[in-house]
């Protein structure tokens, strides 16, 4: 079954590989899009300690995480950080710019 991911997994350590699989294969395929499509652009790049953030983001359930994403509801404060800020507004610039999504 294809997962629509447009990154390869070579050069990923293992813990970013996994957390690519992790995010293209949410409960809801809403999810997969959204974190999906962010690790595909940003995974190979995070520091260590976005990865801790990212990784805390991805335990939220999936129901929850779309509202917060697409701004249908608050995002509790202590899950509010730099990593989630940049998902929100890499998938508010996909609505100027639909092409980046593969």
């Amino acid at each position: 079954m294809p997962t629509g991911t447009t990154r390869s997994s070579d050069g990923l350590d293992t813990r970013r590989k996994r957390a690519l699989f992790r995010a293209w294969h949410r409960g809801i395929k809403e999810m997969d899009m959204l974190l999906g499509t962010f690790a595909d652009a940003h995974l190979g790049a995070m520091s260590d300690a976005e990865m801790d953030e990212f990784e805390a983001l991805m335990e939220i359930p999936d129901q929850d995480m779309f509202r917060y994403i697409t701004g249908l509801a608050p995002m509790p404060p202590e899950h509010v950080g730099p990593v989630y800020l940049r998902i929100v507004s890499y998938h508010e610039g996909l609505d100027k710019n639909p092409s980046r999504v593969g």
